[in-house]
């Protein structure tokens, strides 16, 4: 069975591996010139953290029983990534909150689970440069983070070793593609036939301070907007991220920009005296419900949906596809025939 794959993003690129590697026909299409050109993705944080991100399940929707759909098939895919990416690093996520937020660490505290919860001293211990900083914080000592664009350039070779073309600069649209059995990760194009999907506009900031170390993701918390800040190479930390009811790609905000950098000057004062490196804008596509979706019409099957969570989740929704062409088999609640 020959399958074409369209969108060159981590849903696509993922689905593209996890297919050529159990033998399937696979190419890929991509709609912009190169990689990252046209795909949410490149500006992501990069966080495998799928308990912090029970905080933002919401009940019935977000948590299936007990447990978040999100955390169940990201936990699954910190493996997936460590023995694909070498740069995946699992070295937990620190959450923390000034004192005055207090309130903020208790209530991310409830809505979690799997943390510790870490005094002044063990915080010190874990990341020095933040010692004498902060009296409390939440310790996920499972969780991981990578350097997306450096993850999607892994994939991409991977790709190569196994033989299978990518195309960039096609339209891969849904309506060009009539008799070929077709997996769709166009994202936020696929709005014309995914009619449901809206788009989630996130912004971010690539900064270089070289007097700064950390060793894992810190999240800071904040009643009002929330900031993580991720370590990548080279003495560069990207610190994001809004989530804007948007389908406005290019327009990063003054007031984005400045909650951004103002939580990461509150993290440490050495990010005062950093290099702005990039300022950037995606827009993540989302259904209602902001969980993830693998919708199957015929020969077409639309992998979207996942929100602020691609790299968490792609690997997951990647072995499902592969379920579904392999065997026919429908078995988990993201997948739909519509």
């Amino acid at each position: 069975m020959h399958l074409t794959v369209i969108g060159a993003g981590i849903v696509g690129l993922a689905c593209a591996v996890e297919l050529a590697e159990r033998g399937e026909s696979v190419e890929v299409l991509e709609h912009g010139e190169q990689l990252g050109s046209s795909s949410c993705s490149w500006y992501a944080g990069g966080m495998l953290a799928p308990w912090c991100e029970l905080e933002s399940a919401e009940p019935p929707v977000g948590r299936l029983g007990s447990e978040s759909l999100v955390a169940r098939l990201g936990s699954e895919s910190i493996a997936w990534w460590r023995n694909r990416f070498p740069g995946t690093a699992q070295n937990g996520s620190l959450v923390i909150a000034q004192g005055r937020d207090a309130g903020e660490l208790a209530r991310f505290a409830r809505r979690t689970e799997r943390f510790e919860s870490l005094d002044g001293e063990s915080i010190a211990a874990l990341e020095p440069d933040l010692a004498g900083r902060f009296g409390r914080a939440l310790f996920f000592r499972d969780e991981g983070h990578l350097d997306p664009r450096a993850a999607l350039a892994s994939l991409v070779r991977r790709l190569g070793e196994l033989g299978v073309p990518i195309r960039f600069g096609v339209d891969g649209s849904s309506g060009t593609m009539t008799g070929r059995r077709v997996i769709d990760c166009r994202g936020l194009a696929a709005r014309d036939v995914l009619t449901d999907l809206r788009g989630v506009k996130g912004e971010m900031v690539l900064l270089r301070c070289r007097d700064m170390s950390l060793s894992r993701p810190v999240r800071v918390l904040h009643p009002r907007v929330p900031v993580y800040i991720v370590p990548r190479h080279d003495g560069l930390f990207m610190v994001g991220a809004t989530m804007i009811e948007s389908d406005e790609p290019t327009r990063v905000s003054a007031r984005s920009m400045l909650e951004l950098l103002g939580a990461a000057y509150a993290l440490h004062p050495a990010f005062g005296e950093a290099q702005i490196i990039e300022m950037g804008t995606g827009v993540r596509p989302a259904f209602p419900d902001n969980l993830p979706r693998i919708a199957i019409k015929d020969e077409k099957i639309s992998v979207n949906g996942l929100y602020r969570h691609g790299f968490l989740l792609a690997p997951a929704l990647a072995e499902l596809t592969l379920g579904y062409v392999a065997r026919g088999v429908i078995d988990n609640e993201v997948m739909q025939c519509v």
